[in-house]
């Protein structure tokens, strides 16, 4: 957990004028995506029938939409007032019929597609939300080593959620509005073009002002999406059972809050922006277009008296300027749909940018075209060698030493070797890059006697059971975190693998029995007790090679013993790697290995490198006398 932001003036201060943090979040640029819009439309690629169909209904739809206006026109001067003077009820009571006929049919439709937009809107968002998942399962252990989790679960859900509207509603909305306003245009030059050009005067001040708009709210939302990162971070550090622990024994719940309200004061700030950018522009524009009505009689009026004597007709009827009032007032709302659309569009650019930014990393530990299975011949199987392997982490300066420096060994199958040293020595790492947790930067490390680059992963994995110091259990039963490693197995297997890692009777004795729920990473167990249980969850995939990362260094001296004896009973006829801070665990080694500054320094077993009186003796003197 880092506590580092709740030291830090930034994360605690409140926003206020000046030189805030939030401002200087504002003047950074928000990653840049090469062919953002293009990426966006292939999302929909899949589902490109179901589109058609909602291009057809909208069609239809938007068809319809102008016709009960048209027939406006005929009711009030064919029907409410014709030339003969009395209204014609025939001609009235058709036209109102299918103006009805049109309002129902276009609703019904309307319904069909909202439907088909719905499912195809979620199914894209569940797509991209599964592809960005399974991309970041396949990214190196480095990635998530140097990334808070709280972030990378933003990313999954704040900002896939952000664009939820945006992908659920944009085809729809672009289609149909864009078909209404050119079918209420089309139908307002047909009623009358001097009305239409009164009315569309101002459309280009008006969209250059809403690209300006949305550049401006992209921008905001760009920044809004970091800051409920960090605010996921923060929460997902300080409440899990771990944060909440270290916060109350170290009195630090109130630095927390307050490190969780200064990035809250932030949220809320940013969140007030990005409702208020627009605002006034929309203001503007709905005042025109509401005004354009009152302006239509105004001019109707000064055409129609000027008509009057200069045998000039403009063609302008009552019915024509209520027709054509109507129409307009059609025009009005899928244009400003289409201007908040486009707004949603250009705000929904920088999400879409952080999602594409996480999609667009390389793994840098892959399998390559032509990767094989591992060996499996008895006399190989099993077998792990390292030949002049170098490795620096991919974070560290080009100045620092490198973690591992040409260091060679080999084990053979079935054999016990131990890696020991001082905090910092490289023996962790050694353990990390059998499994090719990471890939050496120079050198070769081999499995069952190939490159282990040029293996599939997970059939490297399968044939690699890995026990690290701390054993990390699933909020579920025993059976289940047990099944996590083979999900088909019987609860024979279970049980068996239970007792070889010497838990079974432990979980009998438990009032559900393999049915227990541990609690939030096994929290409602012991130490030793979920080390036993990870055993025996490693154990269950029957692994050729065993690495003990030390695995009992987190356990008092009762629960050492009971684990080291699973321990001993996991070993039996594999290969066993342990990276041991306490040399009890490793006597019996057919080999150990003393690592220091990278290197190794010493090898040979427990009484021969006490003999030699070096490194080794060193450390088992030292910790002879600390116990």
């Amino acid at each position: 957990m880092s506590m580092a932001g709740g030291v830090r003036g930034g994360r605690g201060s409140r926003v206020s004028g000046g030189d805030t943090k939030l401002q200087r979040e504002m003047n950074k640029e928000a990653p840049e995506i090469p062919r953002l819009g293009g990426r966006i439309a292939e999302l929909f690629q899949p589902y490109r029938g179901r589109l058609v169909v909602i291009v057809v209904l909208v069609l239809i739809s938007a068809a319809l939409g102008i016709v009960p206006p048209l027939l406006t026109e005929r009711v009030f001067d064919d029907g409410l007032f014709p030339p003969s003077g009395a209204p014609n009820m025939t001609v009235l009571a058709w036209l109102v019929g299918g103006m009805i006929f049109a309002y129902v049919l276009s609703s019904g439709l309307g319904i069909v597609q909202t439907l088909f937009t719905a499912r195809v809107g979620n199914r894209v968002m569940g797509d991209l939300r599964i592809r960005l998942f399974e991309h970041l399962q396949s990214m190196e252990l480095g990635f998530f080593s140097r990334t808070k989790t709280g972030v990378i679960q933003s990313r999954l859900q704040n900002d896939v959620g952000g664009v939820a509207n945006v992908l659920t509603n944009t085809v729809s909305n672009v289609i149909g509005n864009t078909v209404n306003v050119i079918a209420a245009v089309v139908a307002m030059l047909l009623l009358s073009w001097q009305l239409t050009l009164i009315a569309l005067v101002l459309m280009p001040v008006i969209v250059f002002a809403q690209r300006r708009v949305g550049q401006v709210r992209a921008k905001i939302a760009g920044r809004t999406q970091e800051s409920l990162s960090e605010m996921t971070a923060i929460t997902q550090e300080t409440l899990s059972i771990s944060g909440v622990l270290l916060a109350k024994t170290f009195s630090r719940q109130q630095a927390e809050t307050e490190r969780y309200s200064g990035e809250n004061d932030t949220q809320i700030e940013l969140q007030v922006r990005q409702t208020m950018s627009g605002q006034v522009f929309f203001a503007l524009v709905s005042v025109f277009m509401s005004a354009i009505p009152a302006i239509v009689y105004l001019v109707s009026g000064w055409l129609i008296s000027g008509a009057q004597g200069s045998g000039f007709d403009p063609g302008i009827t009552a019915g024509t300027i209520v027709a054509f009032t109507t129409v307009q007032s059609r025009l009005l709302f899928p244009l400003m749909a289409l201007m908040r659309v486009a707004l949603d569009l250009q705000t929904s650019r920088a999400l879409f940018a952080r999602i594409f930014e996480y999609l667009d990393l390389k793994p840098t530990i892959v399998d390559l075209p032509d990767a094989r299975t591992p060996s499996m011949e008895q006399s190989h199987d099993g077998s792990v060698e390292f030949e002049e392997v170098t490795f620096r982490y991919p974070d560290a300066s080009s100045d620092e030493p490198p973690t591992l420096d040409r260091v060679s060994f080999s084990v053979a199958p079935g054999e016990f070797v131990a890696f020991v040293g001082a905090s910092g020595s490289g023996k962790t790492t050694i353990g990390s890059l059998v499994p090719r947790l990471y890939d050496a930067t120079s050198g070769v490390v081999r499995y069952g006697g190939d490159d282990v680059r040029e293996l599939r992963q997970g059939e490297l994995m399968d044939r690699i059971g890995v026990v690290t110091q701390e054993a990390y259990l699933f909020h579920a039963s025993i059976a289940a975190n047990l099944r996590y490693a083979k999900p088909d197995a019987t609860d024979a297997e279970l049980e068996a693998a239970a007792r070889l890692a010497n838990i079974h009777d432990t979980i009998e004795s438990f009032a559900d029995g393999y049915d227990t729920i541990v609690g939030e990473r096994g929290y409602r167990l012991s130490g030793g007790e979920k080390q036993r249980i990870a055993i025996a969850r490693v154990l269950l995939k029957n692994p050729r090679v065993l690495v003990l990362d030390e695995a009992t260094s987190a356990l008092d001296t009762v629960n050492e013993r009971i684990v080291q004896r699973a321990l001993d009973g996991a070993r039996s006829g594999r290969t066993t790697i342990a990276i041991a801070h306490r040399l009890s665990t490793i006597f019996e080694a057919d080999r150990i290995y003393v690592v220091g500054g990278g290197r190794i320094l010493e090898q040979g077993t427990h009484a021969e490198l006490l003999a030699r009186e070096g490194a080794y003796a060193t450390l088992f003197e030292q910790q002879h006398r600390a116990g």
